[in-house]
């Protein structure tokens, strides 16, 4: 963490230095200075990141650099809040000026006075801590590589470590591998063993490994971990050990004191004739494999090469470059966790009955993961199955049980290792992932937007198998100090109580609070706060100070009653995005215009009319085309005497990915086309017609944007735009009122079958048709839609029987109707006897829906499914709130 906090503050003293440093003449040496020694420090940090876990000196050490990096960052982001005050005009601005001419030459006194202070104490921890430098120095080795530790190496690779009666299906899993072993092709191939942290990897490759029949087939077998930050010179002594003792050879003269480049052909040499199997257990990062790779000689003896690895980029690279294969292991499924679970909890007994509830909710925090259902019932075991409130305690202390109690030390290990393995760019992104994820924690990448950056990162953490982890965060964040930098509130003040400063504040999230409670924090000196999210917070109006924190870069007041936003808004110039979600906001001041740095904004609410949910949006703003950063616009409405002029202007936002219209009359169709063919980043379109006998007119659409993913069409449109069959990329598309007529389009015909022919559709995930009134009959042919996940269709009341051709949908697991005809619903309820019925036997889920009583209502037909043979019976889910028919979305079940 200190190590992104320090390249965070690099970048910013550099930018200081580029913009600001007028106003700073007298102390640029002092910040270059800084600058300079903040650079030295940084090569060094990578290493103390990683000896900070086990080394209580340099946690010290690292902390005290922390805090002296937050006091600098604090110190430049004050001084720059005196350059944008605003002096207004006449006498009084110029008595204005007078007294921040003063406030400012004493601001940049106290600064350079800071900055002197925070180069002498950069210098005093370095020069105080040579030992630590020492430390560090001794402990770095090749690129890629930290620091070795024997001990600690050993520890970690018991820490993925599991009996092999831990592992349910281990037997076919074992025989699949030998498999790979010792048949096929006699050129080299590489077996990536590939999955998240605690699934037993090791455990299983361990197992293959010590069958006779491999060790029979190969004259050479070595095991390599790599565990922690290895040292690539040590372990290609490892390998050459295990080579030597296996063929009977002496290790050559010198070979202790050989370079990388050396040992590797020594290794290479001694294995060039020989059939062999190399495991490299645990192997984190690609530049690991690329170390070890050459010194694995390309013979044409049937030799393997076994790796196991969290993470799934090394996994295919590796595989890919010597025609390998990938075998995924993924968490248990239910079933067996349970059955792990109850082996290791009761010793093969069922659950008791008083404690179903709990053990369910803890083995759902397992996530089937099988060290840690060893781990956490190694605890369980032991306690009286009769005191139900022994169960609950460790139920609702979860977290404490895993840091404090030793049976979970193995699982701590387990998390901290996948921890430490990150580079310091994601480790940051990681640790606020889950509490923070709108903190600017994305390095700029030239050609790639902060999203796109962002995106590869979460790809990143997703392929280290990271992103369920988070029990780390609190380590990061534990005691409340002094001053408080990221603040999450919830319900009560009764952390504040202890006096802790807001001034230094960088985000603060508030969920649930009481109004008092609100009132205080908002009430306090939070100038420098970057991020403020208000989540369903009892708020009323806009806070007025609000406008103050100029530094803001998110607001969201999501889910309050705020229903105008102030002119003032205009003074947040870092603002990038605006979250008004399910407010009352209906209309925008003109001053936001202003935010050049806006990108996301988001205004929009649901209302309920004739038992549909309608979006509201804001109305269009004339002039939106200045804010050319935007590329989140959500939802304008275009139906005033500007709706032309706005139009045109949308071609300008070339930015944008995702744009969603409403109340869009037939007249606005050539000249939103003619935008929309301009904004060739578009994923996602939603446009809704003013009324749903509107056309909604895009035909004059002569090239759609490249990439859409994501089509919503609320409106008639009299034909099927003939573009659509062109959408490559397609994921998701809605339809809803269309009202089409005789439609001469190959791939889609509708009226009144709608036909969806081979070849069509080949990304999508999601089809929702809505509001057909003359639509009888859906045919699918085979090959058609080969992905798509889920089908919803609503209110088609002349629609009585299943699409033909369903069962061709072989990855359908989500099926939902509403408000259709109760003989459709009368032949997936009555069972198996039923043509339908059949049909969608493969099928996961499959809802219905209906108005009773003014509400909306919606229920999971209990049915067997029928998936790869086996047999499983759904489950009755009662009534539920069903969510807004006729939105992007209209049957979301939680």
């Amino acid at each position: 963490m200190a190590e992104a906090a320090v390249n965070f503050l690099i970048g910013k003293l550099t930018t200081f230095l580029d913009n600001e440093v007028q106003f700073f003449r007298d102390a640029e040496e002092e910040v270059r200075s800084l600058r300079e020694q903040l650079k030295c420090i940084s090569a060094s940090l990578r290493v103390a990141d990683s000896l900070e876990e086990s080394d209580e000196e340099v946690k010290a050490w690292v902390k005290q650099l922390r805090e002296i990096v937050y006091v600098t960052e604090d110190a430049l982001d004050e001084f720059k809040l005196l350059l944008v005050h605003d002096h207004g005009v006449g006498f009084a601005g110029l008595f204005c000026r007078i007294s921040c001419c003063v406030k400012n030459m004493k601001a940049r006194y106290r600064t350079i006075l800071q900055i002197h202070n925070i180069n002498s104490r950069i210098k005093s921890l370095c020069d105080g801590h040579q030992r630590l430098c020492h430390k560090f120095s001794n402990a770095e080795h090749v690129p890629g590589s930290n620091f070795s530790d024997n001990t600690r190496h050993e520890h970690q690779g018991n820490a993925f470590f599991l009996d092999k009666n831990e592992l349910v299906s281990i037997e076919e899993q074992k025989k699949q591998l030998v498999a790979w072993l010792v048949e096929g092709t006699s050129r080299p191939q590489v077996i990536s063993v590939v999955g998240m942290g605690g699934l037993g990897k090791t455990t299983l490759v361990n197992e293959v490994y010590e069958d006779p029949e491999v060790k029979k087939h190969f004259r050479v077998c070595a095991w390599i971990n790599f565990s922690g930050s290895p040292n690539i010179g040590e372990l290609l002594q490892d390998i050459l050990q295990q080579i030597v003792r296996v063929i009977a050879q002496p290790i050559p003269h010198g070979a202790d004191t050989m370079n990388i480049y050396w040992m590797k052909m020594l290794i290479k040499d001694l294995l060039q004739g020989v059939r062999y199997l190399v495991v490299l257990d645990d192997t984190g990062r690609i530049d690991e494999w690329e170390a070890v790779k050459h010194a694995l000689p390309n013979n044409m003896c049937g030799s393997r090469i076994i790796i196991t690895t969290r993470n799934h980029d090394l996994a295919y690279t590796s595989c890919q470059e010597l025609e390998g294969k990938v075998y995924k292991m993924e968490p248990l499924p239910v079933e067996q966790s349970r059955k792990l679970f109850c082996a290791k909890t009761f010793q093969g007994s069922s659950c008791p009955s008083n404690l179903e509830e709990i053990c369910e909710f803890i083995l759902k925090k397992c996530g089937g993961l099988p060290l840690a259902m060893v781990a956490i019932s190694g605890v369980l075991a032991k306690k009286d199955k009769r005191r139900t409130d022994e169960w609950e305690l460790v139920r609702h202390s979860l977290g404490t049980e895993i840091d404090c109690n030793d049976k979970h030390k193995n699982l701590k290990r387990v998390l901290s290792l996948c921890f430490n393995d990150l580079p310091y760019y994601l480790k940051s992104c990681f640790l606020l992932l889950s509490l923070f994820p709108e903190e600017g924690f994305v390095e700029k990448k030239e050609g790639k937007t902060p999203e796109e950056v962002a995106k590869d990162y979460f790809m990143e953490l997703l392929n280290r198998s990271l992103i369920e982890v988070a029990e780390i965060a609190k380590e990061e964040n534990r005691e409340w100090p002094d001053k408080v930098r990221r603040l999450s509130l919830q319900k009560t003040l009764q952390a504040l109580q202890q006096n802790g400063s807001l001034s230094q504040l960088r985000s603060l999230y508030m969920f649930g609070m009481e109004r008092p409670f609100m009132n205080k924090v908002l009430a306090s000196d939070m100038k420098l706060l970057n991020v403020l999210d208000m989540l369903a917070a009892p708020l009323r109006r806009f806070p007025a100070q609000v406008a103050d924190w100029c530094y803001l870069t998110y607001l969201s007041f999501r889910y309050t009653e705020v229903s105008t936003v102030p002119s003032s808004i205009g003074n947040l110039q870092n603002l990038e995005t605006l979250d008004l979600k399910h407010t009352n906001v209906t209309e925008l001041p003109i001053e936001i215009l202003k935010l050049r740095q806006l990108r996301h904004l988001l205004v929009y609410c649901y209302k309920t009319v004739s038992h549909s949910h309608l979006k509201v949006g804001f109305k269009a703003l004339r002039g939106i085309g200045a804010l050319q950063s935007l590329q989140k616009l959500c939802y304008i409405e275009a139906d005033d005497e500007s709706s032309s002029s706005v139009m045109r202007e949308l071609g300008m936002l070339t930015q944008l990915d995702r744009l969603a219209i409403l109340k869009v009359k037939k007249e606005d169709g050539r000249d939103l086309c003619s935008s929309i063919s301009k904004l060739t980043r578009l994923r996602s379109i939603a446009i809704y017609s003013v009324d749903d006998d509107e056309i909604i007119d895009l035909q004059h659409l002569s090239s759609p944007p490249p990439f859409l993913e994501r089509l919503y069409l609320r409106g008639r449109l009299g034909a099927l735009p003939h573009w659509l069959p062109s959408l490559s990329s397609l994921t998701k598309l809605y339809l809803w009122y269309c009202r089409l007529k005789d439609d001469s389009l190959v791939s889609l015909q509708i009226c009144p079958i709608l036909c969806i022919s081979t070849k069509a559709f080949m990304k999508l995930r999601i089809l929702g048709l809505g509001f057909f009134d003359r639509l009888r009959c859906i045919e699918v042919e085979k090959g058609a839609m080969p992905y798509l996940e889920k089908l919803i269709i609503v209110r088609c009341k002349l629609l009585e029987n299943l699409p033909s051709g369903i069962e061709h949908l072989t990855k359908l697991n989500v099926l939902e109707f509403f408000d259709m005809p109760d003989e459709l619903v009368k032949k997936l309820v009555q069972g198996e006897q039923d043509d339908d019925y059949q049909k969608v036997a493969h099928v996961s889920r499959v809802y219905y829906g209906y108005w009773r009583d003014g509400g909306c209502h919606v229920q999971l037909i209990e049915r067997s499914v029928q998936r790869d043979g086996a047999t499983a019976r759904g489950t009755s889910m009662g009534s539920n709130e069903f969510p807004p028919c006729g939105s992007e979305c209209p049957t979301k079940v939680n």
